[in-house]
């Protein structure tokens, strides 16, 4: 019998759309076991282009992202969505709505503006450039250049987290925990202030290593739930270990658990940093 059709997610945009598709990887991997479809429909231009988007969304197990900058434009998808009954999510027009409403000063409606060539921009990059080359344990020797070292069993969602941190500019390694593994030695030699452990429920682990493991093929004890209390309990005696605060990820979206673990590590180095 074959599983439920994909859910597809439609990004519309009138630039190349990298906005709504930033979104739209955080959401997918909040749903480990769903599959999905990305239809994108970029370079928006005309109310022609408007109504084509829609109507390919129509009648379909579809959500509409998009990140329309020209007001009429927007107001049209809105009202298409609703006509169609479609879900929707306006990722521009209420943020510009908002602002321009605080500010007292008009937005330039302008597609596709310029991102600002500032600092902020260039360590955003060298933070994602950081958190791809130290991705899931790979460069323990330069784990000391981090920002924050997130500490987890596999599936724990170390890698997205990792992603989203490196977004907001910090730069990100994480270090899975394997049972009958010893971690690598550089970690219990970093600034406690920097390392977080990730735990997640047992039972919420084993679905979704289950549904890896169906969807590659495979199956065996990588999702056997005793072997996963187990290794969780094992991570939980390295966590001990290293003295680092951990977070239960198991009902907590990406953007929340990046929260928390920005507040943790702040808060943790401002401590480390005031004089007793």
């Amino acid at each position: 019998m074959s599983g439920p059709e994909p859910v597809e997610l439609h990004v519309v945009s009138d630039s190349t759309g990298e906005t709504a598709a930033r979104v739209v990887d955080a959401v997918e991997a909040q749903f480990p076991g769903q599959e999905f479809e990305v239809v994108r429909h970029p370079r928006i231009a005309a109310v022609e282009d408007v109504h084509l988007a829609a109507a390919r969304a129509r009648g379909r197990r579809a959500v509409v992202l998009f990140t329309l900058v020209e007001p009429e434009l927007r107001e049209l998808m809105r009202a298409l969505c609703k006509r169609y009954r479609l879900h929707y999510c306006d990722l521009l027009g209420h943020p510009i709505e908002a602002v321009a409403r605080v500010s007292g000063s008009p937005a330039t409606h302008r597609p596709g503006a310029r991102t600002v060539l500032d600092s902020s921009y260039f360590k955003r990059i060298a933070a994602i450039e950081f958190a791809v080359r130290y991705d899931d344990g790979a460069g323990a020797q330069q784990l000391q250049e981090a920002d924050i070292v997130l500490v987890g069993v596999s599936r724990s969602s170390k890698t997205p987290l990792s992603m989203y941190l490196a977004y907001l500019g910090y730069k990100t390694a994480n270090v899975p925990i394997v049972k009958g593994i010893e971690p690598p030695k550089e970690l219990a030699k970093l600034d406690p202030a920097k390392v977080v452990g990730l735990t997640i429920d047992a039972e919420a682990l084993a679905a979704i290593r289950g549904e890896r493991a169906r969807g590659m093929g495979g199956g065996g004890r990588y999702a056997d739930l005793a072997e996963i209390y187990d290794e969780l309990e094992y991570a939980a005696a390295v966590h001990k270990r290293l003295g680092c605060p951990v977070i239960e990820v198991s009902n907590l979206a990406i953007e929340e658990t990046a929260r928390r673990i920005v507040r943790l590590v702040e808060e943790r180095r401002l401590r480390a940093e005031t004089p007793a």
